[in-house]
């Protein structure tokens, strides 16, 4: 019960950014805001508290970086996502650009700050890490496929089956209270990704953004989303993992 407790703990300091942006979404759902559009005022929110968590020094500045790639690489999949139709955001503001807010990057960035911060406090070790090229290049093609899937053939279940065969032996530890617990990445890639498709559905109740099936009344988030959620958590992870690896290689 001593280290339930404690991995609840640690992983409430670790969704900080993400519960921010859950408040903010709340409190724009139910209270009027007359002199600044929703998705500005949830902007100026998000930006606030990222000043907060590098000024409290919640987050380091290599943590910072991190998210800010994952900011960028979140807002070019918004924009693709947007214009291809697959969901939307039908409430305007000043800071839409090309029908997405700017808000909209931080959402992404919040699941980098929970898995860098998570990686820290937990203390996670990783063994039997693919090497490199493998890694590197099934994120890559993970990412395109996001893209490509439009145009050609899903191939999400062959990346899956690749994922299997690249990740199968590695293994993550991380420790509480000085006992240390192990599981395989790839259960560990599945929970996180069940757990981000929880929290959309509790963002699109709050009007983040809609998919068309949302448009008249809310509904439940496909459950087929938990899949694309498990491929960019996979994505998150790898990025963290290699720049962790590149840095201390560096030292």
């Amino acid at each position: 019960m001593k280290n339930l407790l404690q991995f609840a703990y640690l992983q409430a300091l670790s969704c900080f950014f993400p519960l921010i942006i859950f408040a903010a979404l709340a409190l724009t759902k139910f209270v009027d805001l007359p002199f600044l559009p929703r998705y500005d005022f949830i902007l100026l929110i998000c930006i606030g508290a990222q000043i907060f968590m590098l000024a409290s020094k919640l987050e380091t500045i290599d943590e910072f970086k991190v998210i800010c790639l994952f900011h960028v690489i979140g807002l070019a999949l918004e924009l693709f996502k947007v214009y291809m139709g697959s969901w939307s955001y039908p409430e305007e503001a000043f800071s839409k650009f090309i029908g997405v807010p700017l808000y909209s990057g931080f959402m992404y960035a919040s699941v980098a700050s929970y898995i860098c911060q998570s990686w820290r406090r937990l203390d996670l070790q990783i063994y039997d890490w693919p090497k490199p090229f493998f890694a590197i290049s099934i994120s890559i093609l993970i990412y395109l496929n996001f893209f490509t899937h439009h145009y050609l053939f899903d191939a999400r279940w062959v990346l899956k089956g690749l994922l299997f065969f690249i990740f199968f032996k590695t293994i993550v530890t991380y420790q509480l209270n000085g006992t240390r617990y192990k599981m395989p990445i790839i259960l560990s890639f599945l929970l996180i990704g069940f757990f981000i498709w929880i929290a959309e559905n509790i963002t699109t109740f709050f009007g983040a953004w809609q998919y068309p099936d949302q448009e008249t009344t809310w509904s439940l988030v496909h459950l087929g989303k938990i899949s694309s959620w498990f491929l960019l958590v996979i994505i998150s992870i790898i990025i963290v993992a290699q720049l962790k690896r590149v840095k201390s290689l560096s030292r």
